[in-house]
């Protein structure tokens, strides 16, 4: 078989058989085929798309390309919650603790940020001693005790998507729906989890910016967990602007940590309960989801969900006075305001171009060998629909140096657009629950 005969192959958008397939991804695991072809092939799917058959055997090939971890002798159903990316998100690290302390067992494995879109290893990371690199044994240990554990990808775990990421990073394959849902998918079913909640968001800030895309993503990564045995929800939402206040990931821990007491952001609260909601449906701890938003909004009221993000981040090596001190966590040796340059009614925070401005103060990656600052980003001070005045301060930029600085703040004014009225989408945009898609909240 031939590498260059599959590239052509699919240049040409013809379908691919399972055979071609699975040397492909050996080829990637064992390095035979070299990265330049790699990425030709990944471009291929990219412009051409896959096939529901080509997808299915792609997912179930990186699935099975290194270890699974079971997690059968752990008693309950285990849920995993994944995000497609966006702008802000540091949601798993208030809603996991939130959804374990209502008795929910939380399995979860996460990546580092791709593009635009920060990580959640990154912002963890930012933690002092936090390890995300634990043994197969630690995993299932804390999760069997605590209910709550979160490892990165190792090289033993779905190694072909491992490889795959970093290259779709720097290679403009991102957006790729196919790709998309073949790595998240070949995590979530190496992972051993019984449920899968899938977060697609949809908007400026997200890969998918349009509804349209963003269900089609959300139908085959439902059609591909459903046939490799999960029970799986898919909820689509907002990401227009970035997701609560703080962009950058020793911020985005002190912003979950905020939500945590009860004092988050009034979007970002509001995402937390909604997939919150949706994970202990998934895991049979609530009948609907009205019934668990109360169970969520208990932990927060009588402090449940911050001594589980205590115990979580102590578990895993970090520091767990994060939550009383912040100067603990890593902060920026520049800050800067962005002044607003006239009146009016913030219209618009295009989240692409603020992820660039991120990226650009060093709190993202261009390649995959750049290091982050973990102190790095920016708060936004203003939002959309709020009104400013000219000479207002509209966001605080960190950043290791002045340059940096300077360049975060050029492209993080050309994301704000002003005006006379905002039009602001509700968090929730559509779900699924195995049944079929749904575009208001009728059922839900």
């Amino acid at each position: 078989m031939n590498i260059i005969e599959i590239i052509e192959k699919k240049r040409d958008n013809r379908e691919l058989s399972v055979e071609e397939i699975r040397f492909f991804v050996r080829g990637v695991c064992d390095q035979s085929i070299p990265d330049y072809q790699i990425s030709a092939f990944l471009m291929a799917v990219c412009i051409n798309g896959m096939t529901d058959g080509e997808l299915s055997v792609l997912t179930d090939a990186m699935a099975k390309s290194g270890d699974t971890v079971d997690l059968s002798y752990i008693d309950g159903i285990k849920v995993d919650k994944h995000s497609s990316g966006g702008v802000g998100d540091k949601t798993t690290l208030a809603v996991a603790p939130m959804a374990a302390a209502c008795g929910l067992t939380v399995a979860k494995m996460s990546g580092r940020g791709l593009g635009f879109s920060g990580g959640t290893i990154d912002k963890l990371e930012a933690i002092p001693g936090f390890r995300t690199s634990l043994s197969e044994e630690e995993f299932t240990r804390f999760i069997k005790r605590d209910g709550i554990a979160l490892m990165g990808q190792t090289k033993n775990v779905a190694p072909a998507d491992k490889k795959l990421y970093a290259l779709r990073d720097v290679t403009g394959t991102v957006p790729s729906i196919p790709l998309i849902a073949a790595s998240i998918m070949s995590k979530k079913l190496a992972c051993g989890s019984d449920s899968i909640v899938l977060d697609i968001k949809c908007g400026s800030g997200a890969f998918m910016k349009n509804i349209d895309d963003a269900v089609t993503l959300a139908h085959k990564m439902t059609a591909i967990g459903e046939s490799g045995g999960r029970r799986m929800y898919a909820i689509v939402t907002n990401m227009d602007q970035p997701l609560g206040r703080a962009v950058g990931n020793a911020l985005e821990v002190k912003e979950a940590v905020d939500t945590l007491k009860g004092k988050g952001p009034k979007d970002f609260t509001e995402l937390c309960y909604i997939i919150g909601s949706f994970m202990l449906v998934a895991g049979q701890k609530a009948n609907n989801t009205v019934e668990a938003r109360k169970m969520l909004e208990a932990t927060i009221e009588n402090g449940s969900a911050l001594n589980k993000f205590r115990r979580f981040v102590e578990n895993q090596g970090g520091n767990p006075e994060i939550t009383e001190d912040y100067g603990i966590l890593p902060s920026a040796a520049v800050k800067r305001p962005l002044w607003s340059p006239c009146d009016g009614i913030v219209t618009a925070i295009d989240g692409e171009k603020a992820g660039a401005a991120a990226v650009s103060a060093k709190a993202g990656r261009l390649s995959k060998t750049d290091k982050i600052d973990f102190g790095s980003g920016f708060v936004l001070l203003a939002k959309m629909g709020d009104r400013v005045a000219k000479g207002q301060p509209l966001a605080e930029i960190y950043a290791p140096d002045e340059k940096s600085a300077e360049e975060a703040e050029k492209r993080l004014s050309e994301a704000y657009s002003f005006g006379n009225k905002a039009e602001i989408k509700p968090m929730l945009l559509a779900y699924t629950d195995g049944e079929g898609i749904y575009f208001d909240k009728d059922k839900h």
